[in-house]
């Protein structure tokens, strides 16, 4: 995959879209358009994805470096971490970067345990120490539609963050 959540499926880039433009369309690229990412009927504009995300100083990571899916999608419960992210690493030359956000179950269990914390709850945050700072961990809810949450309530949730971090 050329950039995260490229899957029509998954409703990032319009919770994002709904936030931050007043439009959960707003995203969304031609078919055409050779600067989208194309993935299945419905194709986001990765080119404005990436400057939208580097203009608000929005970063996105895995948790995991290797996985291997036990079935044929990547549904948390089939998914085997096989080697996390060097969180540390990852964090140590963006020394501004004091709050992390996950996305999804098992994101959140992983970087719970890489932070040696405990899991907030879902819409919550945590304050912890990790790498010589102060990290407020995020845990957010799945910006995948099988998360029984619909749109409109996801996207409340991530902008309460959005506010809290003052990206908003």
């Amino acid at each position: 995959m050329e950039f995260f959540y490229p899957n029509p499926q998954n409703d990032m880039w319009r919770i994002m879209g709904q936030i931050f433009f007043g439009d959960k369309t707003h995203f969304e690229g031609q078919r055409d358009d050779v600067r989208c990412t194309k993935a299945g009927k419905k194709v986001f504009n990765r080119d404005e994805i990436v400057s939208f995300c580097e203009t608000k100083g929005i970063a996105i990571f895995d948790t995991a470096q290797a996985v291997i899916r036990l079935q044929g999608n990547a549904a948390d419960e089939h998914l085997e971490i096989v080697e996390q992210t060097d969180i540390a690493a990852l964090l140590q030359p963006i020394r501004q970067c004091h709050d992390i956000c996950c996305t999804g179950g098992k994101a959140a269990q992983t970087l719970a345990e890489t932070l040696h914390c405990v899991l907030p709850k879902v819409g919550e945050s945590i304050e912890t120490s990790f790498a010589g700072r102060t990290i407020r961990f995020w845990r957010m809810p799945s910006s995948s539609r099988a998360y029984p949450l619909s749109l409109d309530k996801k996207a409340a949730a991530y902008r309460r963050m959005f506010e809290t971090i003052g990206i908003l």
